[in-house]
């Protein structure tokens, strides 16, 4: 297993419980086939620019052990789940 890192960005539009119900599920999604190390929520920040005619998002970082398989897994979910505006995913070296 591979220690990974993951920053998304959660639509700003979404109430507090709407963003806990995404933090859980993508916690549970990668505990069910690896283990999360740490969830930082970063909160509330300024875009660079406007996606998807907002100006802020609400951050989240995941700091997790994985299969390299399931990242193509993981960010078809980022994808398909509207409330993520952005992600990206990186391999932290040993």
């Amino acid at each position: 297993m591979n220690k990974y890192e993951s920053v998304i960005i959660i639509n700003p539009s979404l109430e507090e419980q709407g963003i806990k119900e995404v933090v859980t599920k993508f916690t549970d999604l990668i505990n069910g086939d690896g283990k999360v190390e740490n969830v930082e929520e970063i909160g509330r920040k300024k875009l660079a620019y406007e996606i998807k005619k907002h100006s802020e998002g609400y951050y989240v970082v995941f700091t997790f052990e994985a299969n390299p398989e399931f990242i193509a897994e993981l960010e078809r979910i980022y994808r398909i789940t509207d409330s993520i505006m952005k992600f990206i995913t990186i391999r932290k070296e040993d």
